[in-house]
């Protein structure tokens, strides 16, 4: 078993988006910044209404997939399939854009914290153009693997510990996303299986923290080095800790806004199609 350790920390940067919420923004501050298969990672949080309170209305996507994590607060998903999904503490929704979706996600609060990550994962060539798909979530649908010193809550993937294996509330997938919310005891340690093909990173957003001997950055994509098992140990204060990892895809990327193809002929295209209302057709 090889241990992985910090290759490089990204720190989050402050920015907007949508309407005009707050977020940091640590994969995708620009488009040379990513880990091979996942292009972007923002965090929200603020229980300033001013922050958040816009939303983000409708708007289109092509070619990958997000990931919303609620942490605190409730945000309503719609979608032109006529999806409609109530995001709350501790839910997830996973949406496959594929070859086009038009989505709003929208706050259901006036006051009071709202927190949480979206993700962007990649999709091969071979994918892109699929039918877009969504799923909403439930906290109670994510399993909560309990060991000495805290707990994992695993979103997508699959985990071996103590010889039980775990899935998560998404399976599969070509790029095989591993997805867990780790939450360490103080003074606490976890050591978890990483499968060796998969990037992986980890992002530090409560607590205090170290991997190897080396703190970790708050805030922060942390991307990890070759390996095989991840040890991430707590301080005094404990620590809550997303590891996330994923096979990467090894093609072109090419990114306009919210459409992510392989080629600009093919951005080209899909701003055609946008135009002519042929996005989701």
């Amino acid at each position: 078993m090889t241990e992985r350790i910090i290759k490089r920390a990204i720190p989050a940067l402050e920015t907007s988006d949508g309407a005009g919420v707050r977020i940091r923004r640590s994969l995708g501050q620009t488009q040379l910044v990513r880990m091979d298969p996942f292009l972007m990672l923002d965090e929200f949080g603020s229980d300033r209404p001013q922050d958040y309170i816009a939303g983000f209305p409708a708007h289109p996507h092509r070619g990958f997939e997000t990931v919303t994590y609620m942490i605190e607060g409730h945000m309503l998903h719609e979608d032109h399939l006529g999806n409609r999904g109530n995001l709350r503490n501790g839910g997830v929704q996973w949406m496959t854009a594929g070859r086009g979706i038009v989505h709003s996600e929208m706050p259901q609060q006036e006051e009071g914290l709202m927190r949480g990550f979206q993700l962007w994962l990649n999709l091969p060539a071979a994918e892109k153009m699929k039918p877009a798909g969504y799923r909403d979530i439930q906290p109670e649908e994510i399993p909560r693997i309990m060991l000495d010193e805290g707990e994992v809550r695993l979103i997508a993937g699959e985990l071996t510990v103590d010889g039980q294996t775990w899935q998560g509330a998404i399976t599969g997938g070509s790029t095989e996303p591993l997805y867990a919310d780790l939450h360490l005891d103080p003074e606490g340690s976890m050591t978890l299986p990483v499968a060796s093909p998969l990037s992986a990173m980890v992002y530090l957003y409560e607590g205090t923290a170290r991997i190897g001997g080396e703190a970790l950055s708050r805030s922060a994509a942390t991307v990890l080095g070759a390996g095989d098992r991840l040890t991430v140990a707590a301080g005094q204060e404990g620590a809550r800790v997303l590891l996330i990892a994923g096979r990467p895809i090894g093609e072109p990327v090419v990114q306009y806004g919210p459409f992510v193809m392989n080629t600009r002929e093919e951005i080209e295209q899909t701003l055609r199609d946008y135009q002519n209302g042929q996005l989701t057709a």
